[in-house]
């Protein structure tokens, strides 16, 4: 029998009891500080948390702003994309009856929670894609919502998915006004890249990618999608394991940092798939992207791939299985 939704396992251990600590009291320092015109989303944007994912962030939202603000909220999966979502934010800004928080379910980076009525922050969904789930709360600061507070939300989803339906003169009159944000904290200080030790390497092959640019501290941002050309006859299991040794290296100088990889418009959640003899041959581009806050190394780490996916592979396979090669 469940009861109250509740995971019994969650504080069994001392990882997942800590977490649960961190939960209440990042929602308890967010409940005191909500209320008139602190919009949530622009709370996380200003802590240097924009982006949101995962069960607890969904359970934020829904205690937050259902439960503790009296939002009501509509959720639909876009049924057209969008591919400058930063644009809607000059009309959701003359919206000053009501107080908007809209949720993005990106396909890759996971919930994205942000203020609609500020254009900055609604930039941080990137180009909203057809059949992803987006959400849309609409209150009043923890008045009764209303009506309007409904109709708000019927019409923000229709301005997501590319409608222009007439909107209600009243939506126009209020106090819920979008106010100028705060930098984003800027990241805590962790341990730093390590530097790259002198000893036998083999030199990667010359090449002039083009370079991730940096993201100011504290923003999470996502690279564009860089290609890497398989340069040997095919993407073999060699390939995969030099490809395997690269991004474990990466991840070790920069474990806040993710690697997405992509083939043929696919996300790859295992580099192991990928090895099927004859699958991706000679001159086939495989994808990747970084997701992160501070985003470094991503030419470097472009020139090791396109080493691991030609015939010098075998360059990152020295050393025990379980080493990690100092790369980065």
């Amino acid at each position: 029998m469940v009861q109250d939704g509740i995971n019994p396992e969650l504080p069994a251990s001392r990882a997942g009891f800590n977490a649960a600590v961190r939960h209440i009291k990042r929602v308890t320092a967010l409940a005191d500080t909500l209320g008139g015109n602190n919009n949530l989303g622009d709370l996380l944007f200003e802590a240097g948390e924009e982006r949101e994912s995962g069960p607890p962030t969904a359970l934020l939202l829904r205690m937050l702003l259902i439960e503790k603000g009296g939002y009501c909220a509509l959720s639909a999966n876009l049924e057209s994309a969008v591919e400058d979502p930063a644009s809607l934010a000059e009309e959701f800004a003359r919206w000053k009856a009501v107080d908007l928080v809209a949720a993005y379910h990106h396909p890759d980076l996971g919930l994205l929670a942000a203020n609609p009525k500020v254009p900055e922050e609604l930039a941080r969904f990137g180009p909203l894609k057809k059949r992803e789930l987006m959400v849309v709360y609409a209150g009043r600061g923890g008045k009764e919502p209303g009506a309007l507070c409904q109709r708000a939300a019927e019409l923000a989803l229709g301005r997501f998915e590319g409608a222009r339906a007439r909107i209600p003169p009243e939506l126009y009159r209020g106090e819920f006004t979008a106010k100028k944000l705060k930098p984003p904290k800027p990241p805590a200080a962790g341990r730093k890249a390590r530097r790259v030790k002198a000893g036998k390497r083999e030199a990667a092959p010359a090449a002039s990618p083009e370079a991730a640019p940096a993201a100011a501290a504290g923003q999470f941002r996502m690279t564009p999608r860089y290609s890497v050309v398989v340069r040997n006859e095919c993407f073999h299991n060699g390939n995969v394991e030099a490809w395997k040794r690269i991004i474990d290296s990466y991840n070790a100088a920069y474990p806040d940092v993710r690697v997405h990889i992509y083939y043929e418009g696919e996300r790859i959640l295992d580099i192991n798939s990928l090895f099927m003899w004859g699958k991706v041959k000679h001159g086939r581009a495989i994808q990747f992207a970084l997701e992160g806050k501070d985003i470094r190394d991503a030419a470097k780490l472009r020139r090791y791939l396109t080493q691991g996916a030609s015939r010098f592979f075998e360059a990152f396979l020295r050393g025990p299985v379980s080493t990690i090669v100092p790369l980065f």
